[in-house]
């Protein structure tokens, strides 16, 4: 067998196929017409295997059957009609996997809430590990725990948008309060009416007075502060990114504990006297 002929019965046998019938395949491949005992000879395979083979392939529609007065006959099926065949069956196998998955650990969520909520005890400190995507889904989570104030310190990074997310605008319509204090340092880019821009002061201006025009009470500074977020005045979230560490060895603090959060609280108003207003 040729090289090349080795080396496609290696890539069949990865994508699923035995190695029996990788080869019956690619003699098939030759586009001939051929008998069983045509088809173990030029595979080199025992023939014993040759029939089972070939009626999975007729079954999967692989290979026609073809049948004459005296034998059957087989001839392979256009191969790009073949891999539609094989995508179609390995999509419906993985999304039968997926949904087999996505059933089995909600039913595991839903032993986790009844047994968590059963033993549930008030943790006063928490540490968030991880990567990013946990962490932010994290601090939403948190911020759907407050009741009347949001008080927060931020400084911009990354991409900044002018769109004002759907908690705000809800939160501040049902009578919460929300007072926030950035810090303007200019490198980061903004997302201002869907087009992404380098940062400065006059979109950066327009940013912030889409964020007041939904009722955000909020000041500026050009002194750093600790990424923050002090929940009616109760709470604590404290973000610790650094880019000094990899994001996944970052963390993020959640403090619930009254005098810990009087103290941010009385910090937060000491960086409120001192920024400015816009």
């Amino acid at each position: 067998m040729s090289n090349i002929n080795e080396s496609l019965i290696e890539q069949l046998k990865q994508i699923g196929f035995s190695e029996y019938k990788a080869k019956v395949l690619l003699t098939l491949a030759s586009g001939k017409i051929m008998s069983a005992s045509e088809i173990v000879n030029e595979a080199k395979i025992i023939r014993g295997s040759i029939y089972d083979i070939l009626k999975s392939f007729v079954k999967l529609g692989y290979c026609n059957e073809i049948e004459t007065d005296k034998i059957l006959q087989y001839q392979i099926i256009d191969p790009d009609i073949i891999l539609d065949k094989i995508i179609k069956d390995q999509t419906k196998e993985h999304n039968n996997n997926l949904n087999k998955l996505k059933n089995t650990f909600t039913n595991i969520k839903e032993k986790y809430s009844a047994e968590s909520s059963k033993n549930k005890k008030p943790v006063n400190i928490e540490l968030i590990r991880g990567f990013n995507k946990h962490r932010v889904a994290k601090y939403k989570e948190f911020l759907l725990t407050a009741k009347k104030e949001i008080c927060g310190m931020y400084t911009f990074k990354g991409l900044v948008s002018d769109e004002a997310d759907e908690f705000s605008k809800k939160f501040i319509k049902r009578g919460g309060v929300i007072r926030s204090i950035y810090r303007t340092g200019l490198d980061f880019k903004i997302s201002l009416n869907g087009i992404i821009q380098d940062a400065d002061e006059e979109n950066l201006s327009e940013v912030l007075r889409k964020y007041k025009s939904i009722g955000e009470d909020l000041r500026v500074c050009d002194f750093d502060i600790p990424n923050m977020t002090i929940i009616d005045g109760t709470s604590v979230f404290i973000n610790t990114d650094s880019i000094e560490i990899p994001d996944q060895s970052n963390a993020d603090i959640i403090m619930r504990n009254l005098s810990f959060a009087k103290y941010m609280k009385d910090l937060f108003e000491g960086y409120w006297k001192k920024s400015n207003k816009i």
